[in-house]
């Protein structure tokens, strides 16, 4: 009990909000409707059972004028049952649709905005596979939640309005056992109820595995799709490394999960589909059985008989709701689960905010860095500086040996990192860029690629044309409609012109650059600065770098001193500042 209701907390909490948002009045109408054409769809079965009586009543005394009546009867029930059906259908169809598009949106923004993605990623990702999460289990969850949860009201309508049908009839009719009659009052509706009961009970035991088993399955898929999804993007890297056979071992034993829980799956199916085949067959008897003594004593007429076994079927039915539903109710449960863990990750993962103030600085300093401390994920501390002020247009290059921590630096400067205290100080009006060693050059077409992050229609073509030629890629500016895979067509320096290209479009007041020009020829990379500095006179730059040449492109050279962590940022010679 306490499982379900943990449960029913999360469906609500997840289901709630989007008929509270600002398309509530769209959302409940649609779901209004959706509820009153399922209450039409029990009506409906409601006259089809009460129509049951006279029309087996007519054949029965081969009455063909009533026959021919009870046949237009017929028509006219079908054709607004069939009227209700398609509506139904198409209105659930556009609030599955409108609510997912709501819920994704809202999904999207939690996941992206303020670099929860990365923060999530640098946490373990507790949230395993985000984009089965949006992609999948948001569908999987409004579909589930709309089917069930009307399904279960008009159940629990078909079940007050059947059950009030079946005792009636049971009133008339006594209950034949072992040659004997007896009068037991409702014993149709007792005989169903206790028929569901006992059904529903073994069917929860034999078939609860499916939860958990469902779960592990779509997370077992989603870490197999996301690793053939790495190969196609590291295609290269693995040729040149000969890793193919790495990569089938551990694609292999990917999909060894797969197959594994899949086989569990099919065996917990297996069980459950014994005893609900079996459950289904005897629930077609089932109530001719019951009612037949009755008939076959002359008590009641054929068409008694067909509206008391309808009645019955539907009263059963309706008790057995659990019973058919079982392995959607059991899919359900884990898509529930899964969004729930996505919905504490991002919230953790919200809580948890990187250093940064953005405040009032003399117009001369474009940075200040005060008592920042910055550790890695699990706490262990990796710099720490006191104070450091960086000058208006300043350029600044960082040394210090691999594995520092320069990276991270830069991250806790850009307001990523949130494993930092101390604070960061930068203008708030001040733009803030950064080129990572590896760049982000999406796919598509060229020109989209050099105005990420901004629409390209913010950005003149001839201004994109232009700064492609000053980096000494003149041969792509007449290719700027071209659509390709760029990451695979183009080398990492030319991805790294092209980093360059998009700072010189951005135009920012502070620019970090993370060994942004590792790949090209020392020629060419004091070239690319010294073109950074002419068209970006007034920015300020921050540099991390290895070359000896990048010395001579700097104002000012800060090293992180210390064998041990912490290590200190400060001047490279001499250290002002120690290991702690």
């Amino acid at each position: 009990m306490r499982a379900l209701l943990s449960l029913l907390g999360d469906i609500r909490r997840l289901a709630v909000p989007y008929f509270k948002s600002e398309e509530r009045w769209i959302a409940i109408g649609l779901l209004a409707a959706v509820i009153a054409l399922e209450l039409a769809w029990v009506f409906a079965t409601v006259m089809l059972n009460e129509w049951n009586v006279a029309f087996y009543n007519a054949i029965q005394e081969k009455d063909f004028a009533a026959f021919k009546t009870q046949i237009l009867i017929f028509c006219a029930i079908a054709a607004g049952a069939i009227v209700v059906a398609v509506y139904q259908i198409y209105l659930k169809q556009w609030l599955e649709v409108r609510w997912r598009r709501w819920l994704t949106r809202r999904y999207l923004n939690a996941w992206l905005g303020d670099d929860v993605h990365y923060r999530l990623r640098l946490g373990g990702d507790e949230a395993d596979n985000p984009d089965q999460r949006i992609a999948e289990d948001v569908q999987s969850f409004i579909s589930r939640t709309i089917s069930v949860g009307v399904g279960l009201l008009g159940t629990v309508v078909s079940l007050i309005s059947f059950s009030v049908i079946l005792w009636n009839l049971s009133g008339s009719l006594p209950l034949h056992l072992f040659g004997r009659e007896l009068n037991v009052p409702g014993y149709l509706f007792w005989a169903a109820l206790i028929y569901a009961a006992g059904g529903t009970l073994l069917a929860h035991f034999i078939g609860r595995p499916l939860v958990k088993l469902n779960f592990e399955q779509q997370r077992y898929e989603a870490n197999f799709r996301v690793d053939l999804v790495r190969v196609r993007e590291n295609g290269e890297q693995i040729a040149l490394l000969d890793g193919a056979k790495a990569e089938e071992r551990k694609l292999e034993g990917r999909f060894s999960h797969i197959f594994g829980n899949f086989v569990e799956l099919m065996k917990a199916q297996k069980r459950l589909t014994w005893f609900t085949a079996g459950y289904n067959q005897i629930s077609t008897i089932f109530p001719y059985v019951v009612v037949a003594p009755a008939y076959f004593s002359g008590q009641i007429q054929l068409g008694q008989l067909m509206q008391t076994a309808s009645a019955f079927s539907s009263v059963q039915g309706s008790f057995s709701f659990f019973i058919s539903s079982y392995v959607t109710l059991a899919e359900w449960t884990s898509v529930v689960q899964r969004l729930t863990g996505f919905e504490k990750a991002i919230a953790a993962a919200q809580t948890n905010r990187p250093t940064e103030s953005l405040a009032s600085l003399p117009a001369t300093k474009a940075l200040a860095l005060r008592g920042l401390d910055v550790r890695l994920p699990g706490g262990a501390p990796l710099l720490a500086t006191d104070e450091l002020h960086i000058a208006h247009g300043e350029c600044v290059l960082i040394t210090g040996p691999s594995g520092a921590g320069k990276t991270t630096l830069l991250r806790a400067i850009a307001g990523i990192w949130p494993y930092s205290t101390g604070s960061v100080h930068r203008h708030a009006e001040h733009r803030l860029m950064v080129l990572p060693q590896k760049p982000y050059v999406p796919a598509g077409r060229l020109d989209v690629a050099l105005a990420y992050p901004r629409p390209v229609a913010d950005v003149p073509r001839d201004r994109i044309a232009e700064a492609l030629t000053a980096v000494g890629l003149a041969d792509l500016a007449g290719r700027l409609d071209a659509e390709a895979l760029w990451p695979h067509e183009l080398s990492l320096g030319e991805q790294q012109r092209i980093s360059i290209a998009r700072a010189l479009l951005e135009e920012p007041e502070v620019l970090l650059l993370d060994e942004a020009t590792s790949a090209v020829d020392e020629a060419t990379e004091a070239a690319l600065y010294r073109l950074l500095r002419e068209r970006l006179p007034e920015s300020t730059f921050i540099s991390i770098g290895h070359r000896n040449t990048l010395v001579d492109l700097h104002d000012r050279v800060l090293h992180l001193h210390g064998e041990e962590s912490p290590r200190m940022l400060g001047p490279a010679a001499p250290p002002a500042l120690k290991a702690v």
